[in-house]
C-alpha cells in the first residue's frame, strides 16, 4: 500500500488528477506550518564566516541538484577557490556527526549522494543532518572560501548568501500545489527570492515566468563505466560492442523516468526497473537471469558496487551549463583570497 502511494501520488501531481483537491485542507495546513517554521528558524539561523551557496528545489523528488553541485564545485575550484560541500547525507546513518566523506566511506554511513560527490569532486565533503554543524566543521577544519550546500533550500537554520533553485524541465512544478495535494515544499512565490533558476533539460512542462535569471542545464551521456573494473568506455565504443539493446535499466532516484527517457533518446531499447529514491540493494538483486547488460545511474552504482559483476554498468554524464550561469554565481561571491 505504501509503495503504491509513493508512486501513485507523484503521478497524480504531474497529471492534474482532480481528486487531489480533496487534500487541499492538508496543503493549507502544511503551508501554514512551513511558514511558521521558517520564521522561527530564521531568527536563530547560523551565519557562516564565508559565503554559503545552497542548491535546492521547491519540489519533492530529484531535479538534478547533485550533478549541478558537482559542476559548480569544479568550476569554483578552477577559479582558485577553496570549496567544501556539505550535505544532509540522506539515506546514511553514521554513528557520529559531522562525518567527512571519502571514497572509502561506507554508503550506509554517508548516503549515496554524498559518496557520489566525494568520488566526483576533489574537495572535502561533510555530511550532517544538522547542516549548520557541518558548516562550522568545514569552516574550522578546511578554511574554505565558499561552502556549497547540496539541497537545503528549506533548511532555514542555516543562513545563505546565494540560492539556486533547480527544476526538472519535463515535469516543471506539477499542479503548483503544496504537499500533499501537489509536489511543492514551498509556494511558487518563493522563486522570487532565489538568485537564479536552473532548468534541467528542455522545458517541455509549463513554467511560471521567472522573476530571476533562468539557465538551462543539460546532462549529456558520454560513457558507460564497468562497475566491476571501474573502466569507462566511450559511448560510441560501447554501442559498437553491445548494440542498442535490449538492456535492463535501473533507477532508484526521485524521478526514474528521466533516466529512462535519456536512454531511449540514445536509441536504446530498455527494460525498466524503477526503485524508490535512495533504494538500498541486496546482493544479487540486479543480477537478472537473462544475461543482458544492466545500466544504472551513478547514484545507484555507488550502492550496488560491492555486488557488481561484469554485466553492470553506470551511465556517465557530462553537465553542460552556460558560461553566463557561472558568471552570475561568481558575481555574487567575493574575490578569492
Amino acid at each position: 500500500m505504501l509503495e503504491r502511494l509513493k508512486t501513485g501520488l507523484p503521478r497524480a501531481w504531474y497529471s492534474g488528477a482532480p481528486w487531489l483537491a480533496l487534500l487541499l485542507p492538508l496543503s493549507w495546513l502544511y503551508g501554514w506550518l512551513a511558514a511558521r517554521r521558517r520564521r522561527r528558524l530564521a531568527e536563530i539561523a547560523y551565519r557562516a564566516t564565508v559565503p554559503v551557496v545552497v542548491v535546492g528545489n521547491l519540489t519533492v523528488g530529484g531535479t538534478g541538484k547533485t550533478p549541478l553541485t558537482a559542476a559548480l564545485a569544479r568550476y569554483l575550484q578552477e577559479q582558485g577557490r577553496r570549496v567544501v560541500i556539505v550535505s544532509r547525507g540522506y539515506g546514511g546513518q553514521s554513528a557520529s556527526y559531522p562525518l567527512e566523506v571519502d571514497s572509502a566511506t561506507p554508503v550506509e554511513d554517508c548516503g549515496d549522494e554524498a559518496l557520489l560527490l566525494a568520488l566526483q569532486v576533489a574537495c572535502p565533503v561533510v555530511v550532517d543532518p544538522v547542516r549548520s554543524r557541518a558548516v562550522l566543521y568545514a569552516e574550522t577544519r578546511h578554511l574554505p572560501d565558499v561552502i556549497l550546500c547540496d539541497d537545503g533550500l528549506q533548511h532555514y537554520a542555516l543562513a545563505r548568501d546565494v540560492e539556486i533553485a533547480v527544476v526538472d524541465g519535463s515535469r516543471g512544478f506539477g499542479n503548483g500545489r503544496l504537499l500533499p495535494a501537489g509536489p511543492l515544499r514551498e509556494g511558487l512565490e518563493r522563486l522570487a527570492e532565489v538568485d537564479c533558476l536552473v532548468v534541467n533539460g528542455t522545458a517541455t512542462a509549463p513554467l511560471p515566468p521567472s522573476p530571476v535569471p533562468s539557465f538551462t542545464m543539460q546532462l549529456k551521456t558520454i560513457a558507460l563505466r564497468a562497475l566491476a573494473s571501474g573502466q569507462p568506455v566511450p559511448l560510441a565504443v560501447w554501442c559498437r560492442q553491445h548494440g542498442k539493446g535490449p538492456f535492463h535499466a535501473v533507477a532508484g532516484t526521485g524521478n526514474p523516468q528521466r533516466f529512462f527517457a535519456s536512454l531511449r533518446a540514445l536509441g536504446f531499447a530498455i527494460i525498466e526497473h524503477a526503485f524508490a529514491d535512495h533504494q538500498r540493494y541486496r546482493p544479487g538483486q540486479l543480477d537478472f537471469a537473462d544475461g543482458l547488460p544492466v545500466l544504472m545511474t551513478d547514484k545507484d552504482a555507488v550502492k550496488y558496487l560491492p555486488h557488481a559483476g561484469g554485466r553492470h554498468w553506470s551511465v556517465q554524464v557530462e553537465v553542460e551549463l552556460p558560461a553566463a550561469f557561472f558568471g552570475a554565481i561568481e558575481a555574487r561571491l567575493p574575490a578569492p583570497i
